[in-house]
């Protein structure tokens, strides 16, 4: 048995695999993820995030993040801080924030590796395009609710797994780094483990705050 790396669940089933890799998928949380055995080992994984090229000064890289800063941030009070979580090699949303009035933490296990930003409290935390990397998103998913107040708010970017006929031609699975591929019902069911409110403002952003 396989179990799911968000919710710990022994029951899941393998569903599909290509020519790199095999993918089960958890029949409680209805995430998808790829076995431990056929992940890559840390230095191949940042040999791969070193070819990405997102800088804070690229246009085009702004206006992919907005579709998750834009609803994040109206929904904030005015000087909330905040914690980009895995903001990668160019950070670009912390910047965004800052220029918007917001104070920024940054952390990144390779590019920005210091533990003491995860043991201070944020008004809110993003992670764009970072949740498909992680190997135990559940454990990742408990520390950083622990670094939220009552109501702070959760922003999420990823591409979501639709059907499981479409994830067989999903080019998102090609990507090595692509570990874990999130539904809409496994952010209801990471909202209700944390006792929070999902909402889908586009379709690639999920934003939690707890109840």
């Amino acid at each position: 048995m396989t179990t799911c790396p968000l919710c710990a669940s022994p029951h899941s089933r393998h569903f599909h695999r290509d020519a790199q890799r095999d993918y089960y998928r958890c029949e409680n949380c209805r995430l998808a993820f790829v076995p431990p055995e056929q992940r890559l080992a840390p230095e191949q994984e940042k040999a791969v995030y070193d070819q990405h090229q997102n800088r804070p000064d690229d246009p085009g890289y702004r206006r992919f993040l907005a579709r998750l800063f834009e609803p994040l941030k109206s929904r904030l009070a005015p000087g909330a801080r905040g914690l980009d979580f895995g903001a990668g090699p160019g950070p670009t949303l912390s910047v965004m924030f800052e220029e918007a009035g917001h104070p920024m933490a940054i952390y990144d296990p390779f590019y920005a590796p210091d533990p003491a930003v995860l043991e201070r409290r944020y008004d809110f935390i993003t992670a764009t395009e970072v949740v498909e990397h992680l190997f135990a998103p559940g454990d990742e998913f408990e520390r950083l609710v622990s670094l939220l107040p009552g109501d702070g708010w959760l922003g999420l970017m990823t591409k979501r797994l639709t059907s499981e006929e479409a994830f067989t031609r999903w080019h998102y699975i090609l990507d090595p780094t692509h570990v874990c591929f999130f539904s809409e019902a496994s952010f209801e069911w990471l909202a209700g483990r944390f006792g929070m409110h999902v909402e889908f403002p586009a379709a690639d952003v999920a934003l939690l705050q707890k109840r």
